[in-house]
């Protein structure tokens, strides 16, 4: 690995292998050649070491000076012209040094790089058009999956010539597998082998997501050094991700070599976004196609891959349409019955039904229902509180359970497959799949995987492909996609039946809310009515014995009298309280309008008299107020509630003072009371709000409501109020109304 890019790691062990950098290898395969320009300047900076070969120029020659020393003017500015248009994809046929070559340019990064590759002359050119239209139809007539591939394969190997052909799907974990082959017959089969998913790892898969083709023309070539090794203009490694001469990881011809292959073509089936697999050529001996012919091997796999997303999607609709007719019933069955488990476990049609399964279970409201081979109660209690509860997809589904919940490994044979669907985190339905047990073919063992190559100085591929059979143990058939769109449409159904029946339960407990608040209305207005009647003749009464019997009383008698005529007032008023608050609750109708709060206020202060019942306080009115939004009757309560109390609870300090004016307090105008009273103990602070709370004590009067009928008309105008307040310094009430409430 000499002369490899100064970021390559240095050594790609055992743990880092599956981030081997073969983007920026640095190197080229020798088939073409590649230069690297600025874009601005059209100044050539790097230029594999190959040039000699091809264009009849070193390195030397090249390196520092314009293009035009290789392409001439006219073919500069013809590639100016299509660089501007930005089709860059199309390749273009140039001529150096009376050498034909298609060009091929890209951008990686700021680099603008190009790859010439030498023309060969082309017997039939039509030649692989006319395949192209043999291998449409056949592949249109397959039937199925197998016979789609068989036929890929065949095809594939007619057209291109490689000593073999196969069509390579992958599974789950990326383990891949041999779904169809074509071969001469003196090469050892490899149908219906497994290959471990580190054979083609991570990195790759994604390159062939990208670029779809790979040619490795002679896996025995020398790969071709760039110079220099850094791009001039970034001062790093050169990204060839997108270059069709990238030179190959040592790993992988080592890999190749051990399969004693000498030349491959790979091209990635790509079926609804997700690498599928791969058409996969092998030839014993050096191999070479030119760009047209990948090309076509490229839409091969196109073609290949609509085909296979096309079969995928009928089963798709088939599977769907049949669980389409289960659901219907299990819908029917949700609206009959009011239990949410019986209409899924005990009716003619059954959740186990909708999705092929071994068993399945369902927790709701803190109880299990168990259908089929499943296990136990308490181990599902297990895994949903330890596992499932985790997981942050309301679905979630494995075929082999016991590998990532080590104690699902003790039912793993009634259960290692799990299909999850989560409706609340107190809700589940739950499928399982019993362990299908297998015997797999491997291309050599598949614990044979990579090696630290002293000699080497970094990793050798396994050497051998023997087959190599095991028992897989464990493991489920695989959840389909339409299992999970089953799941999940069953999910969707459920909720709305379990969200129809909450409806109707809160219609319902409204409806009586209703009518115990209308209920309640008339027993506070009849029971103050009741109360009124006798209170009024014990206020006749008491007027008599003043007028009448006054004079007979002693001293003490005297404070009798007057302490009963005082407390039959106090009753009135507290009735008077509980009627405002009672008739707040049914106040609907509401007429809102915009009210200056100044003209309020007056009405307030003279009201209350406010001139002769405290003539020693001082009231301080912020001019120009900003008019409030709301019901004038309600607010005029409000306001006559707070002042009263700013006057009452200051009356009887030094020298009592109230200010009235507004605030920005979070964001909005609020507007505040402050008096300098007796102020309120801390923890009183949100219990005034409450009915018949009072924090005063016995010196001053109230009934205790009179706070909470304020927040009840704060509430009916989307508003808020809090009191900010020290025990002996006063307090400040702040409120506002929502200036933006339509009315």
């Amino acid at each position: 690995m000499n002369n490899i890019p100064a970021n390559y790691p240095e050594n790609i062990d055992l743990e880092n292998c599956s981030k081997e950098p073969i983007h920026i290898i640095g190197k080229t395969q020798s088939f073409g050649v590649l230069l690297v320009c600025d874009p601005l300047s059209f100044n050539v900076i790097q230029a594999g070491i190959n040039t000699p070969e091809h264009f009849s120029l070193s390195p030397k020659e090249i390196i520092g000076q314009p293009l035009t020393t290789v392409l001439g003017e006219e073919q500069v500015e013809n590639l100016r012209s299509i660089l501007g248009k930005k089709e860059t994809l199309i390749p273009q046929e140039v001529s150096v040094k009376g050498k034909k070559f298609l060009l091929q340019a890209h951008f990686s990064e700021i680099n603008l790089i190009l790859d010439f590759e030498p023309i060969e002359e082309i017997k039939d050119p039509f030649f692989f058009q006319k395949q192209l239209t043999r291998v449409l139809n056949k592949i249109q007539d397959s039937n199925s999956i197998n016979e789609l591939c068989n036929s890929a394969a065949v095809l594939t190997r007619e057209i291109f010539g490689y000593d073999r052909v196969m069509i390579y799907k992958f599974d789950e974990e990326w383990n891949g597998q041999v779904l169809a082959e074509n071969k001469i017959e003196e090469l050892e089969s490899w149908l219906g082998l497994h290959y471990p998913s580190t054979d083609i790892p991570s990195q790759s898969r994604e390159m062939f997501l990208k670029h779809q083709i790979r040619m490795i023309s002679d896996v025995q070539y020398t790969p071709v050094r760039i110079e220099p090794e850094l791009s001039p203009l970034t001062g790093k490694p050169l990204d060839l991700s997108k270059s069709g001469l990238r030179a190959v990881s040592p790993i992988h011809i080592e890999y190749l070599t051990n399969m004693e292959v000498g030349a491959s073509l790979s091209a990635a089936i790509i079926v609804q976004g997700k690498l599928w697999g791969l058409i996969a050529c092998h030839h014993r001996t050096p191999r070479f196609l030119n760009y047209y012919q990948r090309e076509s091997c490229r839409f091969l796999a196109q073609m290949l891959s609509t085909e296979l997303a096309l079969h995928e999607s009928n089963n798709f609709i088939n599977k769907t349409e049949v669980s389409g007719r289960v659901l219907t019933g299990l819908v029917d069955q949700l609206k009959q019955k009011g239990d949410i488990i019986e209409a899924l476990s005990e009716g003619p049609v059954r959740f186990t039904d909708l999705i092929s399964c071994t068993g399945g279970a369902i927790y709701f409201g803190g109880k299990w229902k168990l259908q089929g081979n499943v296990p136990s109660a308490p181990e599902l209690e297990i895994l949903m509180n330890n596992f499932l509860l985790h997981q942050e997809a309301g679905i979630y589904h494995t075929r082999n359970l016991a590998t990532v919940f080590t104690p699902a490994s003790d039912y793993q044979k009634e259960a290692s497959g799990l299909l999850s669907l989560r409706i609340t985190e107190s809700k589940y339905i739950l499928w399982f799949r019993q362990e299908v047990i297998q015997t797999v073919s491997w291309g050599g063992d598949p614990n044979d995987k990579t090696f630290y190559n002293e000699e080497k100085k970094r990793l050798s591929p396994r050497k051998s492909f023997k087959k190599w059979s095991n028992e897989r143990k464990g493991i489920s058939e695989d959840w389909k996609d339409f299992d999970v769109s089953a799941a999940r449409d069953l999910g969707d159904k459920v909720s709305h039946t379990l969200l129809s029946k909450q409806r109707k339960e809160i219609t319902g407990l409204n409806r009586k809310l209703m009518e115990a608040n209308k209920d309640l209305e008339l027993f506070s207005f009849g029971l103050s009515h009741d109360l009124r009647a006798p209170i009024r003749g014990m206020e006749g009464y008491l007027q008599i014995i003043k007028e009448d019997h006054a004079g007979k009383l002693n001293k003490e008698g005297k404070n009798l009298l007057n302490l009963a005529s005082a407390l039959t007032g106090k009753m009135n008023s507290l009735i008077d309280d509980i009627l405002s608050y009672s008739g707040l609750s049914g106040m609907n109708d509401l007429q809102f309008q915009e009210i200056p709060v100044e003209n309020l206020l007056k009405e307030v202060l003279s009201l209350i008299n406010a001139e002769s019942n405290f003539r020693r306080t001082r009231i301080h009115i912020e001019e120009n107020l900003s008019p409030m939004k709301g019901d004038r009757r309600m607010l005029f309560q409000l306001w006559l509630n707070i002042v009263n109390n700013a006057l009452k609870y200051s009356e009887k300090v030094d020298t009592p003072e109230i200010k009235i004016g507004t605030a920005q307090k979070n964001g909005k105008e609020v507007y505040y009371v402050r008096d300098n009273g007796i102020g309120i103990e801390e923890n009183y602070l949100e219990k005034i709000f409450k009915t018949f709370t009072r924090v005063a004590g016995k010196d001053y009067s109230g009934s205790g409501i009179g706070l909470a009928i304020v927040k009840k008309i704060i509430e009916k105008h989307k508003g808020d109020i809090w009191v900010e307040s020290i025990k002996g310094e006063g307090a400040t009430f702040y409120f506002y109304t929502c200036p933006n409430f339509e009315f």
